[in-house]
């Protein structure tokens, strides 16, 4: 997926709008105060291009890590999601390939949530 997608360059343009919809959301937008944006775009596109199988890779661990103060709850996550899905739906991905990074970020539920 991460070639027929347009690599890194897509990946970021991805993330970057994702985001976009992250930082309006009344839910989440609070997570986000005090974060460097461009650092965080530059880790988020590699852990979604890790998702469509491309050269970066994340530990569940360090996805705990980096999350575990962050506080974010079982809705958060799924708010998280679902604008995730809009925004590849946004850029065209396929449904099936929506399906597969949809389900690879709902794994990693446990790792990501704080509380419910």
């Amino acid at each position: 997926m991460f070639d027929r997608y347009g690599g890194f360059a897509t990946v970021r343009r991805i993330v970057s709008a994702f985001y976009d919809k992250v930082l309006e959301s009344p839910e989440l937008a609070a997570h986000f105060e005090h974060v460097e944006m461009r650092r965080l775009v530059d880790h988020q596109a590699k852990f979604i291009s890790s998702l469509l199988g491309g050269p970066a890779s994340f530990t569940d661990e360090h996805l705990r890590r980096v999350h575990a103060r962050r506080g974010i709850t079982t809705g958060e996550f799924r708010e998280l999601v679902a604008l995730l899905r809009e925004t590849l739906e946004d850029f065209d991905f396929a449904t099936e390939d929506i399906a597969n990074v949809i389900d690879a970020v709902r794994r990693r539920e446990g790792v990501i949530v704080a509380r419910p």
